[in-house]
């Protein structure tokens, strides 16, 4: 069981995983490049989370766990000696992260399980680090990690299986959502976020539209689903036959940015049509249906008032 763990790199990213874990009830001790910057973070996370308590954003009595849980180490040695998992979130440098993981791993304990916040770099290639990879993975917060529930869980070839268990309960304790994936360069979330920016870029690029109004289509049109459905769940509602369509239609115009799926044709081929079918890449049968809308009718009825409530972003155009 982790208990108590070490956060390596205080600042904003590292910052907000102190705060997320001490919420938990575990002890947490932070480290950073110098003592004086350990202590100075630590004050802004004291000062934060009273701010973020005052707001309601964080539940009563959270700047005082905060206060007392989160402690300064004088150094990366001292930070992980007695921990049982140590996160790293320093700079997404190689080579930066290769120093740092030698350092940990040279101080912590045997057991010691060690996760690093990389946002896009294997998991494989940062393990090349450690003496015994086994005990290391990939553990990616979402910023701001106080707020964001999901977090990537990503073990390489040779993690052991129980450190991915432990990580996992210790998030679902957390509040937050450990999903397990595959090691590949930029793992899920930075692949989905950066390919719906290259296209949003080349539409602005084009001349179809302003950054301005590309984002306010994607807000309101299919961003507006995404905090109830994932792509797989919207696709199997809308149906897979009409996904097929689309690409074939989009295919003729943008041939090398939008051939149709192998894993969609398949699926189409096999009569596999999503909801009214009773399966496509989900298995959600068409008995559900009228369930499947009036819970999407009443989330997007929440999301609108919830947008009305809060007012527009204070993004300038």
């Amino acid at each position: 069981m982790i208990s108590r763990v070490a956060v390596v790199g205080s600042g904003y990213m590292g910052g907000g995983i102190a705060q997320v874990i001490a919420l938990s009830g575990r002890d947490v001790v932070i480290a950073d490049v110098s003592a004086e910057v350990t202590e100075a973070n630590r004050e802004r996370l004291r000062k934060e989370a009273h701010d973020f308590e005052e707001r309601r954003l964080f539940p009563p009595g959270a700047a005082e766990a905060v206060r007392e849980r989160i402690t300064a180490a004088a150094s990366i040695e001292e930070a992980v000696a007695e921990v049982d998992l140590v996160e790293e979130a320093v700079p997404e440098i190689v080579e930066i992260k290769h120093d740092t993981l030698r350092r940990i791993a040279a101080a912590a304990r045997p057991e010691t399980l060690i996760g690093s916040n990389t946002s896009t770099i294997s998991i494989a290639v940062l393990a090349e680090a450690l003496p015994d990879a086994r005990r290391f993975l990939g553990i990616h917060f979402s910023n701001p990690a106080t707020f964001i529930p999901g977090v990537e869980v990503i073990p390489h070839a040779g993690t052991d299986p129980d450190a991915v268990r432990q990580v996992v309960e210790l998030l679902d304790d957390c509040g937050k959502t450990g999903v397990t994936i595959t090691d590949v360069t930029g793992f899920v979330l930075n692949r989905l976020q950066y390919a719906l920016f290259s296209e949003a870029a080349r539409l602005v690029e084009e001349g179809v539209a302003s950054a301005e109004s590309v984002d306010r289509i994607a807000r309101t049109t299919f961003g507006f689903r995404l905090p109830f459905f994932g792509p797989f769940a919207i696709a199997d509602i809308a149906g897979l036959d009409v996904y097929d369509f689309c690409y074939r239609s989009l295919g003729a115009e943008y041939p090398e940015r939008f051939a149709a799926p192998d894993i969609l044709t398949e699926r189409v081929a096999e009569g596999a049509l999503g909801v009214k079918s009773g399966r496509g890449f989900l298995a959600t049968s068409p008995e559900r249906t009228a369930e499947l809308v009036a819970y999407r009718d009443r989330a997007y009825a929440a999301m609108t008032a919830l947008l009305a409530e809060i007012g527009p972003a204070p993004v300038d155009y």
